[in-house]
């Protein structure tokens, strides 16, 4: 008998027990088959762990061991499906092979994504790997010790289990193995997908930022918070909602285009968190901090922004009004918006953004909504500043930016979001010269009046920076629409310490409440030459506007068609120009109500269809 066959005689490493085992060898037999088969699913989901943060610091891997429900969340699901290989197969290193295989692969692919467009693999993108291949090929890939480590680990897993680990289960206990991984994806998928899990283990931030989205995910490891993710690629649609039947309502339009002597360039911006507080009562101004705006007012057609968030989740207003829809999705992949529109007409299609391009993951999802090129920190702000820039140095860059495109044959979309003004504002001090210039309330505590006094300071100088855009596009001979709105209401202090201070109603199911609470301003201004170009004044009142039909309102004031969603929605738009996701909607003579009428519910419901159906069918 050869050495080889005498090894494989030990008891431990036979295909099955060997007749005349006593009982506790019998057990012992088993139980090292189970053992080892759980620690090359904790070996493999260590391997995973390695590769989880990319490149980030060593020390978020050591972080998942130091919070033990991280590595049992990704532990598990790796455990669960060696067991059903092993249900499956009879054999152990098949076994292995059915869980690491598919980890290793996620792994893989988490890692290069991190590494190239800092961004880790999210369950949605399955739903478009055409898509990712293609992307794919763009990049080189490459192996580093990580990687290497990564599968020398897998290889000798395999090559252990192969060798060591024999034990082949009869027909009952691979039975019995079966129905325990479907009794366990049944009894514990729920929680995998819900939030309840998610936040329990949002505790390995210790070096990442809380504010990243990619950070939040890779604290949590990668095949949990990927599995966590099927709930965001499956989101629901309204009640009711037919496929068949909105697509046939969408066959009765076609895309229009925009005229060509109607095509003027269209400049966004968005201020953070820039709301017009002269309309509370309860502050006493020490000047007209808002002087600026109303002057520019004046000359623009302005009203109501109703936005869905306050204080914060900008991306909210963001994407609404750059795709027309108020539910936002977890967008992993080209979605249809009014970006591609313009970009479709021959717009050239940018922005400024002088803060980091991982912030809400827009130097992904911008190129998913169709902008050529996005200006961010990491890009090109960062010659003015090592971090966000203000102001005094975006509103200069993007102006300078804007007049040179505009010599160009072709026509500019462009959309920037500001940084300048977000909270939370000093509570110590007043950073922007004394509290006495800007409020006179003594009966404020030091705190609240610092605050105010912060906030309204960057408003003003904001205002002071927007004007020298306008006087700028004012001279220029290109013509140009420019529209301007806050994203929501600013934070003031903890539990909204200084709004109650000031005696401001923020009570939403009152009316006063609701607009407190809820909206900012826009307005739309436009040159001489755009005013000649599109037969319009671009002065007066507009109706409160929901973010996403900013833009279409616009189409419907300058007779632009649009595409067939805009077109689809024109009668939404003409009898509700507010759909609150709190329930509540603006009719078009200006009324709110909270609780809308049956013919109301049907006209909101038929905008979810189109919204829902246009977020899953891209056109361009």
């Amino acid at each position: 008998m050869s050495s080889t066959n005498k090894f494989f005689r030990f008891f431990l490493f036979q295909r099955t027990p060997e007749p005349g085992l006593s009982a506790g060898r019998h057990r012992a037999f088993w139980l090292w088959n189970a053992l080892m088969l759980l620690f090359a699913a904790a070996g493999v989901t260590a391997v995973m762990l390695l590769l989880a943060p990319g490149d980030y610091r060593l020390a978020v891997f050591l972080g998942y061991f130091r919070h033990p429900l991280i590595f049992l969340a990704n532990f598990l699901p790796i455990a669960l499906l060696m067991l059903l290989g092993l249900a499956v197969t009879a054999r152990p290193w098949a076994a292995y092979l059915f869980g690491a295989v598919p980890a290793m692969a996620l792994a893989f692919g988490n890692y290069y994504k991190l590494a190239f467009r800092d961004d880790p693999v999210l369950f949605a993108d399955l739903l478009i790997l055409g898509e990712a291949g293609e992307m794919a090929g763009q990049y080189q890939l490459f192996l580093d010790w990580k990687l290497i480590l990564a599968l020398a680990c897998i290889l000798a897993g395999f090559l252990i289990l192969f060798f060591l680990v024999r034990g082949r289960p009869n027909g009952r206990a691979r039975i019995i193995s079966a129905v325990a991984v479907l009794a366990a994806v049944l009894l514990g998928g729920r929680a995998y997908i819900g939030d309840g899990l998610y936040e329990a283990t949002g505790t390995n931030l210790e070096y990442l930022n809380q504010w990243s989205s990619t950070h939040q995910h890779i604290s949590r490891g990668s095949l949990y918070p990927f599995l966590y993710s099927i709930n965001e690629a499956f989101p629901s649609p309204a009640e009711g909602y037919d496929e068949d039947e909105v697509a046939d309502l969408l066959s009765q339009y076609q895309s229009a285009g925009i005229p060509e002597d109607e095509k003027v360039n269209i400049v966004g911006i968005m201020l953070e968190a820039f709301s017009d507080f002269s309309s509370f009562d309860g502050i006493e101004f020490a000047q007209d901090a808002y002087a600026v705006y109303h002057a520019l007012e004046a000359e623009s057609y302005t009203g109501n922004l109703v936005t869905n968030i306050f204080a914060g989740n900008t991306v909210n207003s963001e994407r609404a009004f750059l795709t027309g829809m108020s539910t936002q999705y977890n967008w992993r992949g080209s979605t249809n918006s009014y970006v591609w529109y313009f970009k479709d007409q021959g717009y050239e299609t940018w922005g400024d953004h002088p803060c980091y391009q991982w912030f809400y993951n827009r130097q992904n999802v911008n190129t998913y909504l169709g902008f050529d090129s996005y200006r961010f920190v990491e890009n090109y702000y960062v010659q003015f500043n090592d971090g966000v820039s203000m102001d005094d140095v975006f509103f200069p860059e993007l102006t300078a930016e804007l007049l040179e495109r505009m010599e160009s044959d072709a026509p500019q979309f462009s959309f920037s979001v500001s940084y300048q003004g977000h909270g939370p504002y000093d509570d110590s001090v007043c950073e922007w010269g004394d509290v006495d210039d800007y409020i006179v309330n003594n009966d404020l505590d030091e705190a609240s009046r610092n605050i105010l006094a912060n906030y309204l300071g960057s408003v003003m100088d904001t205002q002071e920076h927007l004007s020298e855009l306008v006087d700028a596009l004012r001279e220029s001979d290109e013509p140009v629409v420019l529209i301007v709105f806050g994203d929501h209401k600013p934070w003031l202090g903890n539990g909204n310490s200084v709004y109650e201070a000031l005696g401001v109603n923020l009570d939403t199911s009152t009316e006063e409440g609701f607009y407190n609470y809820w909206s900012t301003r826009y307005l739309i201004w436009a040159n001489d030459a755009a005013k000649e170009a599109l037969g319009f004044d671009f002065t007066g009142q507009g109706p409160d506007l929901s973010p996403s039909f900013l833009m279409g309102h616009l189409f419907d004031l300058l007779g632009w068609e649009g595409d067939a969603f805009t077109q689809a929605a024109a009668p939404v738009r003409e009898e509700l120009t507010v759909i609150h996701d709190s329930g509540a909607c603006v009719s078009s003579d200006g009324t709110l109500t909270l609780s809308p009428s049956a013919e109301q519910q049907e006209l909101i419901r038929l905008y979810h269809y189109l919204e829902y159906y246009r977020s899953r069918h891209f056109d361009y």
